[in-house]
């Protein structure tokens, strides 16, 4: 098994110290089912590459005192591909740096450096589009170099096996945890044993990106090698996580790039985060509007829910997702089975596309499209014009989507590039009010927009929110 670690920074030899490991020398690491070795194919001023090299004893791997032997155990794949062996050879070679320390030179440990991951060789069964749903959401570039199952024999088609190369410039330690973390779910296996320290080391190397990441539960389940009583503990102890780093630390939204840009939406956002921002302007909204039934569409996970059962106001409040999974969590995160009858009756989670005429979404007050329409195909986004402002029509409805006119604020989202791996667009303020503008006029509705995050001069704010209200007399 083979990772390699590149960087550009300058001097580029500073990985050495982030990795606790001289460049002029080779180490060698013995492990219980073999060696590693770290070394530097290259370590000048403007490249340097650090090299984890694991060479596993296949028969040692099988070797216990009292077992039968058979053919699978010795003719398999797991001394070459990449899995948890690798992941743990990862912690015992490069823990310091996985742990984000560095005693030397402190002020890298914080640092973004443009790096370069490269695992030889990973299996995967999911294909290429899991590879890419897995680290894409991070915001890495992936390049994908699928391999034949024999090179002699070409008609026996494609294999399961892939080298991977990930590009981001991002903290060498957030890399480490991410590798340490979805190697092992790639492969789907684990050669030790897995209990409940197994759980608290996924939250420990999760934390900050796992709770919001969008395959969270599907990572949970193979990292705990399906177990379910341990991925229910986990994925439980994920939403509360995201709950408390959301609403309560102040952390910038799981979904958008940190913007670097001093006194813009970085300094305000210490104390609140852009998320939190969106739900507390849609919030504001609704209240002004005098409703008494609300529905929310594309509810997620159920944070602006959580927010409308706060308001005794909203009497009525309904749902709608096309996840069975995501109203799953919103359960969890409202707690609905340990709520009183009367609070109980308030809440409901329907599932559904916003694609199809509905007659349950019939009968509203006001409904809430919270960063929503961007997921939708723009061939479809005619159908959910539809389907709310002809079928449903609310008395009110609020709208929020990203600003692309401020993606040149993130550092890290390369030029041309949408913000979440989900989105299928995103709109400019002119590209927004055009829109909006014609909904009102084909719908007769009255419009307001509104910026939401604090606004840069040239290029607006984060998001935009546009609030549709029903003409009297339509």
């Amino acid at each position: 098994m083979l990772l390699t670690l590149t960087t550009t920074h300058q001097p580029a030899t500073d990985l050495g110290y982030l990795l606790h490991k001289n460049p002029a020398r080779v180490q060698s690491f013995l492990l219980a089912y073999g060696t590693a070795h770290i070394f530097y194919p290259e370590a000048s001023v403007r490249r340097c590459t650090a090299a984890l090299l694991l060479d596993i004893d296949p028969i040692q791997l099988v070797r216990r005192k009292g077992e039968a032997l058979s053919l699978e155990q010795y003719v398999n794949d797991r001394p070459y591909a990449a899995s948890s062996f690798l992941s743990v050879a990862l912690a015992q070679t490069m823990g310091t740096a996985l742990n984000g320390h560095c005693a030397q030179r402190p002020e890298l440990v914080n640092t973004p450096l443009p790096l370069e991951a490269t695992i030889s060789v990973v299996k995967c069964r999911g294909g290429e589009a899991f590879l890419r749903r897995l680290f894409e959401p991070l915001a890495y570039t992936v390049t994908i170099t699928p391999h034949v199952l024999d090179e002699e024999f070409p008609a026996w088609g494609m294999s399961h096996y892939y080298t991977i190369t990930l590009t981001q410039c991002c903290r060498l330690s957030e890399l480490l945890n991410h590798l340490y973390v979805l190697i092992p779910v790639l492969d789907d296996e684990k050669h030790y044993w897995i209990g409940d320290d197994e759980v608290e080391k996924l939250l420990r190397r999760g934390r900050g990106w796992l709770e919001t990441h969008p395959e969270r539960d599907h990572i949970t389940s193979r990292y705990l090698k399906h177990q379910r009583s341990l991925v229910r503990e986990a994925i439980a102890r994920l939403v509360t996580e995201e709950e408390s780093e959301s609403e309560e630390s102040g952390d910038p939204e799981s979904d958008d790039e940190v913007p670097t840009a001093a006194g813009t939406e970085a300094a305000q956002e210490q104390h609140q985060s852009l998320h939190t921002l969106r739900l507390h302007t849609v919030l504001s909204l609704l209240r002004e509007s005098n409703a008494r039934s609300v529905l929310d569409l594309g509810c997620g996970e159920g944070k602006l829910l959580k927010l409308l059962l706060q308001e005794k106001q909203f009497e009525r409040i309904v749902g709608m997702d096309v996840s069975y999974r995501t109203l799953e969590i919103a359960q969890r995160r409202l707690r609905l089975e340990r709520l009183p009858s009367k609070q109980r009756e308030r809440v409901t989670l329907i599932h559904g596309a916003l694609t199809y005429r509905d007659k349950r979404l019939q009968g509203f007050d006001a409904a809430a499209a919270t960063e929503v329409i961007e997921h939708l195909d723009p061939p479809r986004l005619s159908a959910f014009e539809r389907v709310i402002f002809e079928c449903a029509r609310p008395g009110m409805v609020v709208v929020t989507t990203p600003n692309a006119e401020y993606n040149v604020n993130y550092a890290t989202l390369p030029e041309g590039r949408l913000r979440h791996a989900d989105h299928r667009f995103e709109w400019s303020r002119a590209e927004f009010q055009t829109w909006g503008q014609r909904i009102a006029r084909q719908y007769g509705y009255s419009v307001r927009f509104f910026p939401i995050g604090a606004q840069d001069e040239t290029h607006g704010s984060p998001s935009q929110a546009v609030m549709f209200s029903k003409e009297q007399d339509a």
